[in-house]
């Protein structure tokens, strides 16, 4: 990104990360009045949090509200489990969502991005996010499923109801999560049965595609009913699209923030991963993680009642200074960088390796293809409720096409 700015209003996330930075200049493990929950913001901590679920469940059975029809389309989300049922679903998982499953999608993704982009190869300004950021995650998981693409505005329609939060406020409380449940119970209703339909249909009709292989695995004579496959092919889907939305957008966001980061990109493209790590720890999608404590617990000498909500905060984590050198800073060629937006421990997120084939593989052609990239109108911007998912819904992406290239 290069050039002037035709808006000089301040970076979208300005007040956010400010707000996080905040966060580190209180007791590291401290009691949130108003959220009712313990907060933890350091990046020890927070991975002791993480990875210790015997003590910081991820069950919160009878402290949250619940809902009849999210409770069924839990039953495959190991997300919320603990261990030994979390341990068995993985495993299981694993057998068919494996990492050379993710490799060999990489001459897809690659296939599928260029063809986005050559949708907007002639104009000088379009939407990241309707253009590329949306469609690329959501096309390879649809396929990786053996879903029709074609359905892909109804999988944004779901996105966007579950992750919306248009009606909450930005930060969330008991009562948010209650009447937020209210609202998407009709659509977890329609995704319950749409996935089910999905699975009885691979069931009689078995191909080459993840879902056929999900329901063929097997481990020490389980197998996952269809109820479970449900909760992951969701999971996959929709949580799994929607956070590689989220770090394109803020890639691009970062860049418009840092554009002295963009020429050495330029210059060395084998950066890119390591700029995709710094985005993720510069803003982190799901900037919180909720855990519950199974007992009494010490944290940096807060006692912590056993039955308690605990608020693991990765957005104030991911700037510890005590971890990371000039944590304020955004460095794309910062190297160790033990960010926990992934989370930590055995709930560490299963989609992180495609998430980050996609993001690596989709600033590459955007560098390849144009000479300059700039945010055309920051007022123009529209992000999600950073208390839902930090990610941009719309972007206006000013482009000039590198030399030598033609539109179309």
């Amino acid at each position: 990104m290069t050039g002037s700015r035709p808006s000089e209003a301040p970076f979208v996330y300005e007040e956010l990360v400010s707000r996080w930075e905040g966060l580190r200049e209180g007791a590291p493990v401290r009691y949130d009045e108003q959220r009712k929950t313990w907060l933890v913001t350091d990046h020890e901590n927070v991975a002791q949090v993480l990875s210790d679920p015997k003590a910081f469940s991820s069950d919160f059975s009878g402290l949250t509200p619940t809902q009849e029809d999210f409770e069924v389309f839990r039953q495959g989300n190991f997300v919320g489990m603990d261990p030994p049922h979390h341990r068995t679903l993985r495993a299981l998982v694993s057998q068919a969502f494996t990492p050379r499953v993710v490799t060999d999608l990489e001459p897809r993704i690659h296939a599928i991005t260029e063809e986005l982009l050559d949708t907007v190869d002639g104009q000088d300004q379009f939407d990241a996010v309707d253009a590329l950021a949306y469609p690329l995650p959501i096309i390879v998981i649809a396929e990786l499923l053996g879903i029709p693409v074609s359905d892909r505005p109804l999988f944004q329609e779901w996105a966007t109801t579950l992750f919306g939060g248009d009606d909450l406020g930005d930060m969330l409380e008991m009562a948010d999560i209650e009447r937020a449940l209210k609202a998407i119970a009709p659509t977890v209703r329609e995704m319950n049965g749409y996935f089910l339909d999905h699975i009885r249909h691979h069931r009689k009709n078995p191909g080459d595609d993840l879902t056929s292989k999900l329901i063929g695995a097997e481990a020490e004579g389980t197998r996952l009913s269809d109820q479970e496959i449900v909760g992951f092919v969701a999971l996959l889907l929709v949580a799994g699209h929607i956070t590689t939305t989220a770090l394109l957008g803020n890639a691009l966001l970062c860049f418009d923030r840092h554009p002295e980061a963009v020429a050495p990109l330029r210059a060395d493209p084998d950066l890119l991963p390591r700029t995709a790590e710094e985005v993720l720890r510069f803003l982190p999608p799901f900037p919180e993680l909720g855990r519950r404590t199974t007992r009494e617990v010490e944290l940096s000498g807060a006692v912590i009642p056993a039955d308690a909500i605990v608020t693991a905060h990765l957005g104030a984590a991911n700037r510890d200074r005590a971890r990371f050198a000039d944590a304020e800073t955004f460095d794309p060629a910062r190297d160790p960088n033990p960010h926990l937006t992934f989370g930590h421990g055995i709930h560490f997120c299963f989609g992180a390796p495609l998430a980050r084939l996609e993001a690596r593989i989709a600033l590459r052609l955007l560098f390849d293809r144009f000479s300059d990239l700039a945010i055309a109108d920051r007022d123009a911007v529209v992000t999600q409720n950073p208390a839902v998912i930090v990610g941009a819904r719309h972007l206006p992406l000013r482009v000039r096409r590198a030399p030598g290239r033609t539109a179309g």
